[in-house]
């Protein structure tokens, strides 16, 4: 078999053994990131360079590599930052190493120690780089040959954008605070300094202090409060530095199984358990097709809604949004994204942002097999489908072609670049044409095998190829082509291979829909064949209609089957941006109170870029005004860009 061959490097991973976004939403950024390091690049088939360094870190890992760090902080909720201690223990890939270069952005840095043995020596020859806004500063602290630890001394930015701090008044109970981190891609440098980069995987543990009365929690064992009132966590396996969580705030707890449970406020609680009940089943069949979960517990968190993301996939404890609490647990399929990430993104992961594919793409593909195991085809089928409509949606609007290859440019500007639908969707599909192409029987033990293997590592795209070429297209020489290989992954848009899903479910939908429109059937007959529609079949509906329906065809469906104010996130999201395309003036105070009260990314991005597009950036202005103090700092951010742009 002729095969090009695809240039890989050293998997950075710990000698220890060893879990979307959520949603896919980019944020822009603010500058172009500077190159801190220089790199060695290859050519691979004369079509993509391949890095053997991360751009958007100052780390020097490559010589010095983080294997632990234990954090000692207090929670302050009236400065609104973390103050403590960080202990650092690493090894010397370079024995020669005189310096160990760590990303910190926004951090005041008090002091620094070295350790060896018993000695603490403090250090005053540290330094700190300019500030970017993108990366920070990178922090410079000279080793002795001796030095066995280094421990700093810092506090953390009220303006930390990977810490949202939110009053008693932007919670449900209206008496605490509450405290959650967001640190993917790189916002955990605005935690603690570290090598934040995802390159790298180390343990961490943890001692926290808070206030009385609130709860904290970590990506990590929940440790119980001592008589010290300190709560103490534990994260044995290497993990990236992106999977560092922490949420505090006053949390309840309610049992799943044994060892799958939620937490979140009393008020959201019980429909929360209730929501996510079929996560054993998600977890099971996991394991059936991929290998062993290996992370312990698995537990939910529930978030304020300011949270901007469907979910975040922390080890032993994924981030969740309240919008996904639908009461019929037709959302779910975001949990099983998030556990999915326990096999591929947390237990293998992407070394680079370049390569977010391999932590998203993957994901996708798992969590779509997921659901077609538990609720069969169809369900599958209507999930891929709306999921490529949106993928051709990002490659329509992609601001340059070279985005919307799976392997992304070395010359992206931030990292939030990568987490378009086309890590996540095109990934996917690429997987799906690979299961296609090869069988099921092949390719499922060769994606077991791809987990097992490469478990607890940070890998590039080309580790990926390389490996599929040894393990499965040896054996199937004729399955794939070098041509189809290269433009499924250096090449950008759909490729024609792609698959083009049929659902049947979809295509009655449409003939209703159809039929509808020209006046064939009445509201009154649609109502009563809508009456079993699922969340999906509505989303297909909505986002059908043409723009062309008279103002009385909306008030109509919205009189049948109230969709404004639709309980449902996702149908009420894509009423209202048809609404807002329409300029149905009807929902304008519903959606006013979605803006007000909901966080996701998802969904209020697009609803602005709308609201500015359609002429209605002064009543965007207006909302936003009173709706920004509730949203997280990358949400700000964002919509920041959205209004003010042009």
């Amino acid at each position: 078999m002729s095969t090009f061959k695809y240039v890989t490097f050293p998997v950075l991973a710990s000698a220890l053994f060893l879990a979307s976004c959520g949603d896919n939403q980019t944020s822009q950024p603010e500058t172009e990131a500077p190159k801190p390091v220089e790199t060695d690049t290859q050519t691979v088939d004369e079509t993509s360079e391949v890095e053997t360094i991360d751009k958007f870190t100052y780390a020097n890992y490559e010589d010095v590599r983080l294997t632990h760090i234990d954090l000692n902080l207090d929670v302050n909720f009236e400065e609104k930052m973390l103050d403590g201690v960080a202990t650092l223990d690493f090894e010397r890939i370079n024995p020669e190493v005189d310096t160990l270069v760590l990303d910190t952005k926004d951090l005041t840095i008090n002091s620094i120690s070295l350790v060896n043995g018993e000695m603490t020596t403090p250090v005053e020859d540290y330094t700190l780089g300019e500030a970017d806004p993108v990366l920070g500063q990178e922090l410079r602290i000279p080793l002795s040959k001796e030095t066995e630890q280094v421990l700093i001394d810092y506090t953390t930015s009220p303006t930390a954008e990977g810490l949202q701090w939110l009053s008693p008044e932007q919670t449900a109970g209206k008496e605490d605070p509450y405290l959650f981190s967001q640190a993917q891609a790189i916002n955990a440098r605005t935690m603690a300094p570290l090598q934040d980069t995802p390159a790298v995987r180390l343990t961490y543990s943890a001692t926290l202090r808070v206030p009385d009365g609130l709860r904290p929690l970590m990506s990590a064992s929940q440790g119980e409060e001592n008589e010290n009132g300190e709560y103490q966590f534990d994260m044995p396996q290497p993990i990236p530095s992106y999977l560092i969580a922490i949420a505090v705030g006053d949390i309840e707890f309610k049992a799943i199984n044994d060892h799958i449970g939620v937490y979140a406020e009393d008020y959201i609680l019980d429909a929360s358990a209730e929501e996510f009940a079929e996560t054993p089943m998600m977890e099971e069949a996991n394991e059936e097709l991929y290998g062993p979960y290996r992370w312990g517990r698995y537990d939910l968190i529930v978030l304020p809604p300011s949270f901007p993301f469907g979910g975040m996939e922390n080890p032993r404890l994924s981030f969740m949004t309240p919008t996904l609490i639908a009461g019929d647990k037709s959302l779910t399929n975001v949990v099983a994204h998030e556990l999915a990430h326990s096999w591929s993104g947390n237990l293998v992961t992407n070394a680079t942002w370049r390569d977010a594919w391999l932590n998203e793409g993957f994901t996708s593909y798992v969590e779509n097999r997921v659901m077609e195991k538990l609720y069969g085809e169809r369900r599958a089928v209507m999930e891929q489908s709306l999921a490529l409509e949106d993928l051709k949606r990002d490659i329509a609007e992609a601001e340059r072609p070279e985005l919307t290859q799976l392997k992304l440019p070395a010359d992206i500007a931030h990292p939030d670049e990568a987490f378009s639908q086309v890590a996540y969707v095109k990934g996917q599909y690429f997987l799906i044409f690979l299961e296609e192409r090869f069988g099921r029987e092949a390719f499922d033990p060769f994606l077991k095998s791809w987990f097992n293997d490469h478990a607890f590592e940070s890998v590039t795209t080309e580790t990926f190829l390389d490996y599929m070429d040894e393990n499965l297209r040896t054996d199937y020489p004729d399955a794939v082509t070098d041509a189809e290989i290269e433009a499924w992954v250096y090449e950008p848009g759909l490729p024609d291979t792609a698959k083009v899903p049929q659902s049947d479910a979809f295509e009655m939908v449409q003939t209703q829909s159809d039929a509808w429109v020209a006046g064939d059937i009445s509201t009154f007959e649609l109502e009563e064949l809508a009456a079993d529609w699922s969340t999906h079949e509505w989303l297909h509906f909505i986002n059908g209609l043409p723009d062309d329906l008279a103002v009385e065809q909306y008030e109509d469906l919205d009189k049948a089957f109230s969709l404004t104010g639709a309980q449902n996130a996702e149908t009420a999201f894509a009423w209202y941006m048809l609404a807002i395309k329409m300029d149905y003036e009807a929902a304008y105070p519903d959606l006013e109170g979605f803006l007000l009260t909901v966080g996701r990314g998802k969904f209020i991005y697009r609803l602005y870029e709308a609201l500015k597009e359609n002429g209605k950036g002064e009543w965007a202005q207006r909302v936003y005004a009173e709706a920004r103090p509730g949203y997280h700092p990358i949400a700000q951010r964002r919509i920041d860009d959205i209004l003010n742009e042009g």
